[in-house]
Parts: structure tokens; C-alpha cells; sequence
């Protein structure tokens, strides 16, 4: 890039890690004109936010990507992705490996992968580079960034001194806690401070695998020590081998300068370890959510958004997901389609998601404290052992953590009906919530025929009432597929003839027959008409 020149787009990213990237593949998809923002030239080597939901591959999958990210991973295909919770230390007789979210997979057309944050960055950067309508300008960070009526002003500086003004229609935010899109925005945040200390280290060891073996073979070992107040000690793999992360809490008076992490890291793991350190640091307990994700032409995502202890890997997926229901919104505004009070509906969508992930993070630690300080086998060993066997991790089961929209003003939901994390998995049609994958009577799966506009699932033999929807989407400007089929095999489970599915996998509307008019259904999900009670 030039000094001084200037780059008129339809929409400026703020920060290039997996979640700019992210929002960057769904508009560049979109065919939306797209700059991306980010400083750094090359990922960050830390291995953090790794485990990838089932949910977030199917965004891989729609972005075209989830082989490839598949085949970055460090972990042999089939490494089983779970966890190991422990008493006291690794070494401990009390020890149980939870169901994860395995036990939800067949509602998702992907599986979960587990693998770095630098490698799902490579792959979402190589990604974004053949996309023709996306601009990555990597070594380059924001340095001022100005609103007014029309769009959004965004002054960049290179690591090279150079300066680029970008005019943007919409600017977001996707540049970490420290967000200057959501400071220079005046977006306001409502914060949390749990009180705790913790450290974040990095090594690599052959005697901590050694010691584990005892276990069935898992990627995460978390243990809970009546010391620790509820707060995780906790290992993970970042490969098969030899490499690990580390967390743990420390003294609020802790430095990195005079911590023995390595004394830290065998009190955890209850034998001696020995360890080569490649990164310790040090950060604090908190939860942070922004009061609202938008404010006039600017947006924020990810953890511009909000943050939370990386308790139950809800971090990076939570951004994705973020970035994908943002995404088809902002193309659908600028194809015309859609009004702009449609980019309303995402901060009342996805802000309800993340108050209700951080408070499951919040009780899941007050859970496990409360646990700890009734029961000890020192105290009572026949008390604590009947309490340890029912013991459940003190999170939402993964089964009941079911992010859904049922009341959001887009989606024709049941009334009075509110967006949570609270939900349950079926493989049932319901507004607001995740479509499941059904195979068709082609034999190729309903996420194979599902694109970036609205589709029309109609499974029977009566095509007769679907003219006079598309007629009413034609006239609305709607793009629309129609995906008929029979209503046979394990399409049943649908228990729906007519299922409209937005851009985003999610369920607007679902029903046994049509609505009388059609165009009264069209302007509720995309934000023609305000409160639609059934």
C-alpha cells in the first residue's frame, strides 16, 4: 500500500485473528468488498483457543476450508477430544473423564476438531487470500477510527511507517479485549472481576504424557483442589507428543519474574515433571460483555465483545458464531435485501448467548467451590467417595448448553419465548434453534443444498402452496432456494413439512403448512416488520 492512499470498501475488519479472518470468509464469500486489518505478519505461536465445536467445522465447511483445517491439526485423526477431571492432583485415586460434547455430535454436520489457534489462523488466512473480494492487509493496525451518518473512517498505519485511510459502510471491531473500535465507538461494557490470579504457561514434556497413561487417552486433565476455591488447575495437549498448555491460579501478588511455574505444574500433576518452557504469562479472572455490539456503523465480535475465563473452550467458538450470524446480515443489507434495522438483531441475538455462557462459566466454579468445601475424604472418606460417583462437572451439560434464538424479532418463535444457552438437542425443526443434518432421498445431506440466503425445506407430495412464496420473496427482493423432498427416512425427525432456514443454519420458521401470507412471515425474518406474536 501506498503512503497516501485511499481504499473505499463495503466493510473494514479491525483485527485479523480467527475471527476477523472468519467474518472476512463469510463476507468474502458473499462476494461483499472487504478490507482486513490485522498487525501481526505471521500468527501468534501461543496455542490457545484450540478446541473447535462441531459447530464451528460447519462454518469451515461453508467457507470452504474444513479439509484443509482438518489436515493442519497436530493431533492423529480420531485423537479422542475430551477431558480428565482429577482430585487434588493426576496422581489422585478420585479421577472421572466427563462426557463432552461428543454426546451432541450427530446434531451437527461436522465433527469437532482440536488444534492451535496459529494453525486455524493459517488456514482461515490462506482462505481469505483467493477470496477476489476480500483485501488482507497484514502488518497493518488502526490508529484511529471516526463514525458519521454514512460509514466509517478508518485511519491505518503500517509496521513500516507507511498510513492508509479506508472508507468503509460498516466497520468492525474484531481486535481483542483491548478493542479500539468498541473505546473509539463509546460502546460501554459491564464487568466482572472473579478475583483471581492465573498463570498461562507453555512447555514441553515427555514425563507428563508418561504419567497420564493411566487414564483413557484425553487432551485436557483438569484438576480440582480444595485449595484452589472451585478455580481449575488444568493441562492440555497441543500435540500427541510432547507439548502442553498450562493454567493454573497463582497469588494476586504473583510475577512472572519470581514464579516457579515448574513447582506449580508438579503440584498439579502430582509427580515430578520435568519441563522446557517456551511462554509463561499472567492474566486475571474476568468477565467483561459489552452492553451492546453495536453502535451506529460500528460492531464488535469475539473478544471485542466480550470475555470469560477459557472454562468449557466456549472463547473462539462463541466469536465464530458471532461472526457468522453478523456476517449474512450485513451482506443481505448491503445486497438490498434486507433494511438496516436488521443489523439490530445481532447484538439482540448473540449478547443473550454470551450472558448466559459466562454465568454457566460463574456457577460451573462456584459449583465445584461449593462441592470442595462440603466434601473431603480427610473429613468423612465414605461421604466424599458416594459424592465424587455423582459427580458432574459443575457447567451445564453439554447437552443442555444449546445456544437458540426462539425469541429474537426475527425468528417466528413461541411467544414469550427468550434467546439462551439453555435448550435442549433434537433433531425436531424449532425457530430459532440449529437445524439438524438429515440425508436426502439423492443420498447427499441437507447442509450439502443449504446456501447463503434463505431455503425452504418443503418435504411432501403437495407443491402446490410454494408458488405463492416464492412469488412473495420475488417481489420482496428475498433471494430464496426451495429444496423439495419427501418427508421420508430420518427427514421424519423433522416432525415438519416446511422448515425456512436462514443464511445461517438457523431455523426461522417451521410448520406443517405455509402461512396465508407468505410476505407476512418474509418481512418478520428480515427485519421488515417489528413484534410478530402467533
Amino acid at each position: 500500500m501506498s503512503e497516501s492512499r485511499q481504499i473505499h470498501t463495503s466493510v473494514a475488519i479491525v483485527g485479523g485473528g480467527p475471527v476477523g479472518l472468519g467474518l472476512a470468509a463469510a463476507l468474502g464469500h458473499a462476494g461483499i468488498p472487504t478490507v482486513l486489518l490485522e498487525r501481526g505478519r505471521e500468527p501468534s505461536t501461543v496455542p490457545k483457543g484450540q478446541n473447535l465445536t462441531a459447530r464451528s467445522l460447519e462454518h469451515f465447511y461453508f467457507w470452504g476450508c474444513a479439509d484443509e483445517l482438518r489436515a493442519a491439526r497436530l493431533l492423529p485423526p480420531g485423537f479422542p477430544i475430551g477431558g480428565i477431571t482429577a482430585y487434588e492432583n493426576l496422581a489422585s485415586p478420585y479421577w472421572y473423564a466427563p462426557a463432552g460434547r461428543e454426546t451432541v455430535g450427530d446434531y451437527y454436520f461436522q465433527r469437532a476438531e482440536r488444534l492451535p489457534q496459529y494453525l486455524t489462523e493459517s488456514v482461515l488466512r490462506d482462505r481469505v487470500a483467493v477470496l477476489d473480494s476480500v483485501a488482507g492487509m497484514f502488518g497493518w493496525s488502526a490508529s484511529d477510527v471516526s463514525l458519521d451518518d454514512d460509514g466509517a473512517r478508518v485511519t491505518a498505519l503500517s509496521d513500516s511507517g507507511a498510513t492508509c485511510e479506508i472508507q468503509a459502510a460498516f466497520v468492525v471491531g474484531c481486535d481483542g479485549v483491548h478493542s479500539l473500535v468498541r473505546e473509539q465507538a463509546g460502546i460501554t461494557s459491564s464487568a466482572q472481576d472473579l478475583g483471581q490470579r492465573m498463570v498461562l504457561a507453555v512447555f514441553r514434556s515427555t514425563d507428563l504424557g508418561s504419567g497420564l497413561e493411566r487414564f483413557p487417552t484425553r487432551t485436557t486433565y483438569r484438576v480440582l483442589h480444595p485449595e484452589m476455591q472451585g478455580y481449575w488447575r488444568f493441562f492440555g495437549r497441543v500435540d500427541a507428543a510432547q507439548t502442553w498448555f498450562f493454567h493454573a491460579p497463582v497469588p494476586a501478588d504473583a510475577a512472572i519474574e519470581s514464579l516457579d511455574v515448574h513447582a506449580v505444574v508438579e503440584q498439579a500433576a502430582g509427580f515430578p515433571v520435568t519441563c522446557e518452557f517456551g511462554y509463561v504469562g499472567l492474566w486475571n479472572l474476568r468477565v467483561d460483555i459489552a452492553d451492546s455490539y453495536r453502535y451506529g456503523r460500528a460492531f464488535i465480535a469475539g473478544d471485542a465483545a466480550h470475555s470469560h475465563p477459557p472454562y468449557g473452550a466456549h472463547g473462539l467458538n462463541t466469536g465464530l458464531e458471532d461472526v457468522v450470524n453478523l456476517g449474512w446480515k450485513l451482506a443481505a443489507v448491503l445486497r438490498g435485501w434486507a433494511p438496516p434495522r436488521l443489523l439490530d438483531t445481532y447484538t439482540a441475538e448473540r449478547r443473550p448467548i454470551m450472558v448466559g455462557t459466562a454465568q454457566t462459566i460463574i456457577d460451573g466454579i462456584a459449583g465445584d467451590r461449593v462441592f470442595l468445601q462440603r466434601y473431603s475424604p480427610e473429613r468423612d472418606r465414605g461421604e466424599f467417595e458416594q459424592a465424587w460417583a455423582g459427580l458432574t462437572r459443575g457447567e451445564v451439560a453439554p447437552a443442555s448448553y444449546e445456544p437458540h434464538y426462539e425469541g429474537s424479532p426475527i425468528v417466528w418463535g413461541p411467544a414469550g419465548s427468550t434467546c439462551s444457552v439453555r435448550g435442549e438437542h433434537t433433531f425436531q425443526a424449532r425457530a430459532g434453534h440449529h437445524l439438524s443434518p438429515a440425508l436426502l432421498t439423492s443420498g447427499r445431506n441437507v447442509f450439502s443444498e443449504l446456501g447463503r440466503n434463505y431455503t425452504l425445506i418443503a418435504l411432501g407430495q403437495d407443491p402446490e402452496p410454494i408458488p405463492a412464496f416464492q412469488d412473495a420473496a420475488q417481489a420482496m427482493a428475498v433471494p430464496l432456494r426451495v429444496l423439495a423432498d419427501t418427508c421420508e427416512a430420518g427427514r421424519k425427525r423433522y416432525e415438519c413439512q416446511y422448515i425456512l432456514v436462514r443464511p445461517d443454519q438457523h431455523v426461522a420458521w417451521a410448520g406443517n403448512q405455509l402461512p396465508a401470507d407468505p410476505a407476512e412471515l418474509l418481512r418478520r425474518v428480515t427485519g421488515r416488520a417489528g413484534e410478530w406474536h402467533a
